[in-house]
């Protein structure tokens, strides 16, 4: 398989964890290049269900080698936790993941600046998991993070943990929260330290060397186009870049290595946190809940829901250049009548076909939708494209051509085997 990068078209959870999955079996590499423990993927292998955080989901491949690249931020208590619960199902770890050495460390301040900013947006709260991942991201920006490099090395890294602590912990001060002890934090992290210190290594270099024999590499995403930095729904976004370039910038591959993209989508939209939603839907989200469906892997919240909107998913298509389209839970709408498409948005006299910047104006949107018939049948034990229901083919072609992209997946189901590949 040719070098690919995997997106979110919609705003994240869209069942990206079973689809690099699924492609991860044609890969020689797969590599996470953003984000942090905020993100969730779920995978199931047979009866297994597999949540993953940090490291990429073809960790579960026996034969698949695993990167952790420089654009993610790690938390390393987080990371060991992760890696002992797959050792503990029986997944082999060492010499499958490395881990970038210049990867950002989220450090128990950087959580705790997270929580007070969010306490005190109060109604106008973004919504964060409070994983302190945008100030870890700040303090990268900022030019003051430390990281995994940092972390290997014990002298360096005291040093510079106390440097920092006592810096945020006057600024937690400030917030009225507790200032945090660095005799625990130095000692937490020391340990994390030492048990990743063999996986730390130059993952830039090892990329490099493994693209120039040929090897198949997967970039797996995380969140999904409109929860980037740049180019979401500012500021109900994320902080980092999601979206198709992320994949160079965290990973050091650069763009002309990198051969297709794929964008994942659900056959109906969600999104968690707070943030203009123009299609979400009392009736479907109720509907979804009620199936056991739609809540965050991270957190267990209920996910926001609604109908298909091709305004988004064409506005992913043009920002990331995806090429096909893999279309996830369309079992979810088995029962349903009549579905929707959002195909533009009404403004005063006005129909947009684009994303709007400005959130008061996307606020003010009014979806115009098209309709298309339900199938009304069971669509979870199908495997091949023809044999789904012909009111189902026409919706899921309407999808695609409405987000100007081809059609190369359609995923009925959790497991492996629910994937039906065009």
């Amino acid at each position: 398989m040719a070098n690919t990068i995997l997106v979110g078209a919609q705003w994240g959870d869209e069942g990206k964890g079973k689809i690099i999955d699924v492609l991860a079996e044609r890969s020689d590499l797969i590599v996470r290049t953003a984000g942090g423990n905020n993100a969730g993927h779920t995978v199931f292998i047979g009866p297994k269900k597999f949540v993953l955080h940090l490291v990429p989901s073809g960790i579960l491949w026996p034969d698949k080698r695993c990167v952790i690249g420089n654009g993610v931020v790690i938390d390393p208590l987080s990371l060991v936790e992760e890696i002992a619960m797959l050792e503990a199902a029986g997944v082999t770890v060492a010499g499958k993941l490395f881990v970038s050495e210049t990867a950002h460390l989220v450090l128990p301040y950087h959580r705790l600046l997270d929580e007070q900013r969010e306490l005190r947006k109060g109604k106008h709260k973004i919504g964060t998991t409070k994983r302190g991942i945008g100030p870890a991201y700040g303090d990268k920006a900022a030019r003051v993070g430390l990281r995994m490099v940092d972390l290997i090395n014990p002298p360096r890294f005291e040093a510079l943990l106390r440097q920092r602590l006592a810096e945020n912990n006057q600024v937690l001060k400030a917030f009225g929260a507790k200032p945090l002890s660095f005799a625990k934090v130095h000692a937490a992290y020391r340990a994390a330290g030492d048990r990743l210190q063999p996986f730390v290594t130059s993952t830039v270099v090892l990329l490099h060397e493994a693209t120039q024999r040929g090897a198949a590499v997967l970039f797996e995403g995380a969140q999904g186009t409109f929860l980037d930095i740049d180019h979401g729904t500012y500021p109900f976004v994320t902080s980092s870049n999601t979206t198709a370039g992320g994949a160079c910038t965290g990973s050091g591959v650069p763009p002309n290595r990198m051969d297709r993209v794929v964008g994942v989508m659900k056959a109906y939209t969600t999104r968690v946190g707070e943030g203009p939603f123009p299609t979400e839907n009392a009736e479907i989200a109720d509907l979804l809940h009620g199936m056991g469906r739609e809540f965050g892997a991270t957190t267990g919240r209920p996910r926001r829901c609604g109908w298909a909107d091709s305004v988004v998913t064409r506005h992913a298509t043009m920002v990331n250049g995806i090429d096909t389209l893999a279309v996830t839970n369309v079992d979810g709408l088995d029962t349903l009548e009549t579905l929707k498409i959002c195909i533009g948005y009404r403004r005063g006299t006005e129909t947009l076909s684009h994303v709007p910047c400005d959130l008061e104006v996307l606020a003010a949107c009014e979806p115009v939708y098209a309709e298309f018939p339900g199938w009304r049948t069971p669509t979870d034990g199908i495997r091949e494209w023809k044999k789904l229901p012909a009111k189902c083919r026409a919706y899921l072609r309407a999808l695609a051509e409405l987000s100007n992209a081809k059609l190369g997946i359609v995923s009925v189901g959790p497991a492996r085997d629910q994937t039906i590949h065009l």
